[in-house]
């Protein structure tokens, strides 16, 4: 167990007794050389086998010891990790340039605070949970950054980016109460953002859509801060290679929690870091051991296992495991016990010893053997309770941070031992630490005592007995803390975290640019797809927004047909092209250059969503506008990287979104995982997404120059463009493009859907037919046999977004329960189709919910056909024919809703059913399909 002493004294220059520095793995251990002659020795062998038998043989004789060692249990460290000591040995340690019992007392302060506002937040009759323990772990690692190394937006190279842990917030929230930037009210209304009015609370995480001039980048769902801060540190690089920002004196830190790391997306892009060297990038993971229910790996040791995940990767790794106090001891470890010990001793033992007292810690850490516990015979149990973990160390943690900041050529990331909960003793190092919100009167005295805070006990009680809850701790905005720390911050460039939009508003392309798209494609078949990429191949060549532009694809350029980009706009990759190109001499030959526009992110959906929340953010994090055009397999968009796309939400970011390869039944051939029948029902459960499914070209230029506008334009109510993401579905089967209507209704079609053909002038039963996307060709070709073979009129009507017309509905619901004095607003699904009783028939290449979802504002029978189910392999005619979505299916659909109106004999049904055998798919083994392939 350790404590939050005041410290004193010079920072050390070096070590207490002499050590001779030995290199394993390129970095420095400390183990004392008690007999130099007899190591040299060793060493002179070693160089003349090498000049007598070569290199080869030395590394096999080398290894050869290295298996003998572990056979005699000699305790060597695996290859890919050091021993379980500091990386930093204390005579390379730079002098601390800070008063640190200055910052001593702030770090009390901040803690304090920290405590009571998750504390508070769980009083009687409140109890909206938070997090404790978290930042009390961390809170050094944190104030060091903040009084030493994070830049901020009025630094003169731009100001660093910070990715901070989000069960950590209470403590990010009291450092801002002393600064000045959080009221007192604020605090106590942690976790209660609407019950007081907008702004008089704070949220539970980071979340910059909930407080958008505080946080910057939302970290709390776990695994995304990784990934997110390479891609924002890789962007970085990506901005300055293309000559749109220098950012060279600019630095991305991310804190991370170690059990954090057990999500997968926290390890699966750090390759990526040290493949583009991003030495501007700092990760910080708080090595507490401890995970939300207990040891992260009781029976490990998770700093052995990151540092060899991280140095294998290619990652300079710092570790900062044990504080000022045990470099004494560690400098008298003449044989390597104590060193080997600490190998050897798993981390749940680790966390036991943290709770422990000092004798105990005597008897189980030094106690079994007699060197170990002859090296801390002088000092006292008290003493031997307090050596503390490196994290919790002010010299340590600056080292580390110093070191990484002037580490080239290699992303840097800083494993830091602390214990969760230090300096509560009601929470320090105990399993249920995680879950607990709530501080009693007597913890919060010993919390008091333990941080030399000038509080009394009255004041404590009286506060306690009137609400529940301490009082918080402020020394006065004239306090040598208080102006320390903001002098501080002011040398940095302002206080952190902070969210600033500095950019200017971009000049949009005209008209000309979509004329291509509205006019139609003659007698050719053209696939949406081509459409959106004709139509991002002429924004590329704008002068204004070309250069914002952002293509991003995982590994799937050539398969949406954007590889004559290939050439011109060249892959981005900071070492260039080294090698020739196996197709050098063909026309669209693939081509890399540090200024390359185009980021391919190989085989990973979850880095191109961390490359498109880098760029849709821009705006704010570099006072730039780019413009991301994210295109994907629909199916493993929001299937596979939904959380990302809620965080790209939440750190209002902005762009493209492109679900190329839509629907269940249009990429035949690739079976049941491509299939995508349900993607436009995820997309609608983000509200800030905007989703289109368009089923011609010119409602992809509608629909792009929308979205360019509203994002990148500036309105009345959004002046500088407003935070959405336009998601677009498209699809790869080629189909008639017909030119824009002379009359078409844009309106309507940007709120969701518009009549294309009006009912035949006649009499007999009619019908509406709606569709969107890929499903129009269906019901224009129903619309044909229902007049020929049944002597039914039909109307139909492109739905370009049924998720718009869905939320224009429940507004509009909504509007009118909190007006009932004023006139009733009507959806306008139900404005559209006005008081026409025809049934109206709805089909879409997605599974019937997602056209279900209007049902409620149809005023007429509404009947759905959908893909439901599995996708497979087989044509697209079997498909639907399986599905009974196509053409035929939607005429027999129709009829039955005429029949059972009366309008129709229902025998006729019958008659279709036979006539068209929609059940059955053999009947369409003969019809032939083209662009099936993906």
């Amino acid at each position: 167990m350790t404590t939050d002493t005041p410290t004193s004294g010079p920072t050390p220059a070096a070590s207490v007794g002499s050590s001779a520095t030995v290199i394993h793995e390129g970095l420095p251990t400390q183990l004392p050389d008690i007999d130099p002659d007899e190591t040299q020795d060793w060493i002179d062998s070693f160089n003349a086998l090498i000049d007598e038998r070569g290199r080869e043989r030395a590394r096999y004789v080398m290894l050869r010891l290295l298996e003998r060692a572990r056979q005699k249990q000699v305790g060597v460290p695996a290859l890919r990790s050091t021993d379980y000591i500091n990386t930093i040995p204390p005579e390379r340690e730079p002098w601390f340039p800070g008063d640190e019992e200055t910052e001593r007392r702030i770090r009390s302060y901040i803690r304090w605070n920290a405590a009571v506002t998750v504390s508070s937040a769980n009083r009687k009759g409140l109890e909206v949970g938070g997090h404790i323990a978290t930042y009390q772990s961390s809170a050094s690692l944190y104030e060091v950054g903040f009084n030493h190394f994070f830049r901020g937006k009025d630094h003169p190279g731009g100001g660093d980016q910070l990715f901070l842990q989000g069960h950590a917030s209470p403590g990010i929230y009291a450092r801002a109460f002393l600064e000045g930037r959080l009221s007192e009210q604020q605090l106590l209304r942690f976790r209660q953002e609407v019950q007081h009015g907008p702004g008089a609370g704070l949220s539970s995480y980071p979340h910059p859509r909930l407080m958008p001039e505080f946080w910057e980048f939302p970290t709390v769902s776990m695994g995304l801060a990784g990934i997110n801060s390479i891609y924002q540190a890789r962007f970085n690089r990506y901005l300055a290679g293309r000559g749109i920002k220098d950012t060279s004196d600019q630095r991305v830190w991310a804190f991370l929690g170690d059990g954090e790391m057990a999500e997968p997306e926290s390890l699966g892009a750090i390759r990526v870091a040290a493949r583009e060297e991003l030495d501007n990038l700092t990760w910080v993971i708080n090595c507490n051991l401890q995970q939300l229910d207990g040891p992260v790996t009781g029976n490990g040791k998770i700093i052995q296992e990151l540092e060899a995940n991280f140095r294998g990767a290619g990652w300079n790794v710092i570790k900062v495991v044990w504080g000022r106090e045990w470099d004494a001891l560690l400098a008298r470890d003449v044989d390597g016990v104590l060193v080997n010990k600490m190998n050897s001793t798993p981390d749940g033992a680790f966390q036991t010893f943290s709770v422990e007292s000092g004798a105990y810690n005597r008897e189980h850490f030094f106690g079994p053997d007699p060197r170990l516990r002859a090296m801390v015979e002088h000092m006292s149990d008290r003493q031997i309770e307090k050596l503390p973990r490196g994290g919790h160390d002010y010299r340590k943690v600056y080292a580390a941070f110093d070191a990484a900041t002037k580490t080239v050529g290699q992303p840097t990331v800083i494993l830091a031992h602390t214990i969760k909960g230090w300096t509560i003793d009601a929470l320090e190092g105990k399993n249920a630490t995680h879950q607990m919100k709530k501080l009693t009167k007597d913890d919060l005295k010993k919390f008091r005592d333990r941080l030399y805070l000038p509080i009394s006990d009255r004041d404590l009680e009286s506060a306690y007995e009137a609400n529940g809850t301490a009082p918080f701790f402020h020394p006065g905005a004239d306090s040598p803390e208080i102006e320390y720390m903001l002098e501080r911050r002011r040398q940095l460039g302002g206080s952190l975290p902070k969210r600033v939009n500095r950019s200017k508003m971009l000049t949009l392309p005209g008209d000309s640019v979509y004329a291509e798209l509205r006019k139609g494609a003659g007698n050719h078949k053209v696939a949406t797809t081509m459409a959106a990429v004709r139509l991002l191949r002429d924004w590329m060549k704008d002068p204004e927004i070309g250069k914002r532009i952002v293509p991003i694809a995982p590994d799937e350029y050539r398969t949406f047909g954007m590889d004559s980009m290939f050439p011109s706009a060249k892959v981005y990759d900071p070492l260039g092209q080294t090698f020739e190109s196996v197709d050098r001499n063909m026309l669209l030959q693939y081509k890399m250059s540090p200024q390359g526009q185009l980021l391919h992110e190989g085989i990973s959906e979850a880095g191109a969503m961390a490359s498109a929340i880098a760029a849709g953010s821009s705006y704010t994090t570099h006072g730039e506008q780019m413009i991301p055009f994210y295109i994907f397999y629909s199916m493993f968009g929001f299937q596979r990287t939904g959380d990302q796309i809620w965080a790209m939400a939440d750190q209002l970011a902005r762009g493209f979104l492109i679900g190329a390869t839509a629907g269940r039944t249009t990429l035949t051939g690739e079976g049941l995982q491509h299939a995508d029948g349900h993607s436009p029902l995820l997309a609608s459960t983000n509200p800030a997404v905007v989703h289109y499914d368009p089923a011609f070209s010119y409602e992809v230029a509608h629909i792009m120059r929308s979205g360019l506008e509203r994002m990148y334009g500036s309105t009345e109510e959004h002046p500088q463009g407003e935070d959405v993401i336009f998601y677009m579905t498209v699809y790869n089967e080629p189909v008639p493009q017909p030119a824009e209507p002379a009359d078409l209704d844009v309106a309507g079609l940007l709120k969701g859907m518009y009549r294309v053909t009006e009912v035949e002038q006649g009499e007999g039963p009619r019908v509406r037919l709606l569709a969107s996307g890929v499903g129009f060709p269906w019901i224009d070709e129903a619309r044909r046999l229902l007049a020929e073979d049944w002597g039914v009129r039909a109307e139909t009507w492109s739905v370009t977004s049924w998720n718009e017309l869905a939320r224009d509905g429940v507004e509009t619901g909504k509007w009118n329960l909190l007006h009932p004095d004023e006139a009733p607003r009507t959806a306008y699904v139900t404005e559209a189709l006005g008081d026409d009783t025809a049934p109206v028939v709805a089909v879409s290449d997605y599974m019937a919910a997602v056209p279900l979802q209007i049902s409620p504002w149809v005023p007429a029978d509404y009947r759905v056909l959908g893909a439901d189910g599995f996708g497979f392999a087989d044509t697209r005619p079997a498909a639907r024919r399986f599905f009974q979505i196509d053409a035929e299916s939607v005429v027999v659909q129709a009829l039955s809703a005429l029949a059972e109106s009366g309008e129709i004999d229902p025998a006729r049904v019958g008659e279709a059913l036979a006539k068209y055998r929609i059940d059955d798919p053999t009947a369409v083994a003969d019809r032939s399909q083209e662009g099936g392939a993906a």
